[in-house]
């Protein structure tokens, strides 16, 4: 967890105080039944820890920056739920946020909540060394490490829970020395206080998680070779710059012996990488970079010397030759890719987005629809399909497309904003207001979503069906609103 520990302090306390307070929340007869042999479970339910999650979310979006990229969204939620499936996580309802941010971090929330900086991706070597991090924080969910410690964080203060809640955000946008700081300033006890029970945690954390990784159909070494990784990184970084995850998750050398140690208690298999998790790599490298020539020079030098993945550095070539508007070396990069594999949808939507820089967009929006025909209400297909509309100035095609594909992704801020816009562009501009009261919800700016639905509220006047909608949405905002100032 970006400070795992320090959410631990956090998320208890606020479990404490808030969930008394919050809105009911539909759920099935059992939902609120302790799990036997979980004392956990006897201080509040699953689906408590749900809808405080949720709302967690929605307060960490309001001061965090995340990245919106469809493919990485798509990657990194399948890559989640392949390792859920394997853990002992039993409530499954899992959201993935993904950060942007250049630091190694990722995190799991009590409810399901579970976030990943893209940086690690650039850290990571290997898909199975970003799916230790991964299996390690599903562990402590499983484990429901947070729940366990409330008993002893009731001893905290209300003023230091928002100390840590600022310092949480703080990580996330600052980075890890800043972050620090501010935990340094008003947490020294209480975090030496917690420092054995947190060892404990991260043993089994690596325990269950190796288990699950292995499950999973992961290399059981990628634990301690991450962990050399960022070992690697702390070297070199001379007491700056350490990876966030680091500041959490103390690394030492007996837990990396523990982790190759355990390793070898499984059959020794051969394990070929991921080339989605090299293509969204090269993605992220691209994003980081201070501007397309320097991620060519980068992707060219890693060719010449000997490419760990060269599929996905060419990927790579392309999006920055497209970055540049040099749509004619981008195909070129490309085309051997496509012609390999012609399915694979980040060769498809790169091929299409070169199309809408050429000038030919109906040719994109074609081969697009024809994807999203064998991949019906794909994320990143959707997305890309309705923004080649957009561009096509075919905004009520559009429209269509977007409303149809928020029923299944209606916690996806991204889907909303550009429904927002779409809207607007097709003249509806009520559909603008509750769409933008959507976005504000989910980012956690409640006050401009309530004031949206008001702008809303005279355009409908005449429809009672509509009034009725718009004015229960306002009065269970103004319900999540009083939920959330508890957090």
């Amino acid at each position: 967890m970006p400070l795992t520990r320090i959410f631990s302090i956090f998320s208890t306390l606020a479990l404490t105080c808030a969930l008394t307070a919050m809105p009911a929340v539909a759920a099935d007869n059992n939902s609120d039944l302790p799990e036997l042999g979980d004392s956990a479970s006897s201080l509040f339910s699953s689906q408590q820890e749900y809808d405080l999650g949720r709302a967690w979310l929605k307060a960490f979006r309001s001061q965090v920056r995340t990245d919106p990229d469809p493919l990485l969204q798509d990657y990194l939620e399948d890559l989640v739920y392949k390792i859920a499936a394997h853990s002992q996580v039993r409530d499954r309802r899992l959201q993935v946020v993904v950060v942007d941010n250049r630091a190694l971090n990722a995190f799991a929330v009590p409810g399901g909540v579970v976030g990943v900086h893209n940086g690690a991706l650039t850290v990571a070597n290997s898909e199975a060394e970003l799916a230790s991090v991964l299996s390690h924080e599903l562990a402590h969910l499983s484990q429901r490490h947070f729940a366990r410690g409330v008993e002893q964080q009731q001893r905290a203060s209300i003023p230091t829970m928002a100390a840590l809640l600022g310092s949480l955000v703080l990580a996330a946008t600052a980075g890890g020395d800043a972050g620090i700081a501010a935990i340094t300033a008003t947490q020294a006890a209480a975090l030496q206080n917690q420092l054995s029970f947190s060892r404990e945690n991260e043993q089994e954390a690596d325990r269950v998680g190796m288990s699950t990784l292995v499950d999973a159909g992961y290399d059981p070494n990628a634990f301690a070779s991450m962990f050399d990784t960022m070992q690697s990184s702390m070297r070199y970084s001379s007491g700056r710059n350490v990876p966030e995850f680091l500041l959490t998750h103390p690394l030492t050398e007996s837990r990396i012996s523990d982790a190759r140690n355990r390793a070898r208690e499984y059959p020794r298999n051969v394990f070929v990488d991921s080339l989605d998790f090299q293509l969204m790599r090269a993605r992220v490298e691209l994003h980081f970079s201070a501007n397309p020539g320097e991620a060519i020079k980068r992707f060219k030098a890693r060719l010449r010397s000997g490419s760990r993945s060269p599929e996905a550095d060419h990927y790579g070539l392309t999006l920055a030759y497209l970055a540049q508007g040099d749509t004619a070396v981008a195909r070129e990069h490309l085309a051997p890719l496509l012609a390999k594999d012609p399915r694979r949808l980040a060769y498809v939507i790169a091929d299409a987005q070169i199309d809408i820089t050429g000038g030919a967009i109906d040719q994109a929006t074609q081969k697009l629809q024809r994807q999203l025909a064998i991949n019906p209400d794909n994320h990143a297909l959707s997305m890309a399909y309705a923004d080649a509309l957009l561009k096509g100035n075919r905004p009520q095609q559009a429209e269509a497309v977007l409303a149809e594909h928020v029923k299944t992704h209606s916690e996806d801020p991204s889907v909303w904003y550009l429904l927002a816009e779409t809207h607007g562009l097709a003249g509806n501009i009520v559909g603008v207001h509750q769409a933008r009261a959507e976005y504000f919800i989910l980012t956690g700016v409640l006050d401009k979503a309530q004031q949206q639905l008001k702008y809303a509220l005279p355009l409908v006047k005449s429809d009672n069906l509509t009034t009725a909608k718009i004015e229960a949405r306002i009065r269970q905002i103004e319900d999540l609103k009083q939920a959330m100032k508890k957090l």
